[in-house]
């Protein structure tokens, strides 16, 4: 089972990441631009920012560690099950959002 403190491990990898809040919640923050955050709704999950295809290949290849809710429909962002997901994947996809985020100067 992957663990919030685990997820701020992989994503501290990456330049200027910050341990924040946002909506009232644990968050991962790159330059004030928030790109991940805890869920405290009944499904719980972790919410990352990504683009709208990318989401939809997350959801269309059936793997439980990816869901969304209609909350979501239309943003692009997906929700990881951090019970399901492989760390691999969970690393590829935070340091995804992260390049959505982060100043141009930190992803050349």
């Amino acid at each position: 089972m992957t663990t919030w403190e685990d997820v701020v491990r992989l994503a501290s990898e990456l330049p200027e990441v910050e341990a924040a809040t946002w909506y009232h919640t644990p968050a991962l923050k790159v330059a004030g631009k928030g790109f991940a955050r805890l869920r405290t709704e009944a499904e719980g999950g972790l919410v990352v920012m990504c683009g709208l295809d990318e989401k939809a290949a997350l959801l269309d290849s059936g793997d439980a560690a990816f869901f969304t809710t209609s909350h979501y429909d239309g943003y692009g962002s997906i929700i990881v099950d951090l019970d399901r997901v492989k760390v691999d994947q969970l690393r590829e996809l935070l340091e995804e959002a992260w390049r959505l985020k982060a100043p141009r100067r930190l992803t050349t």
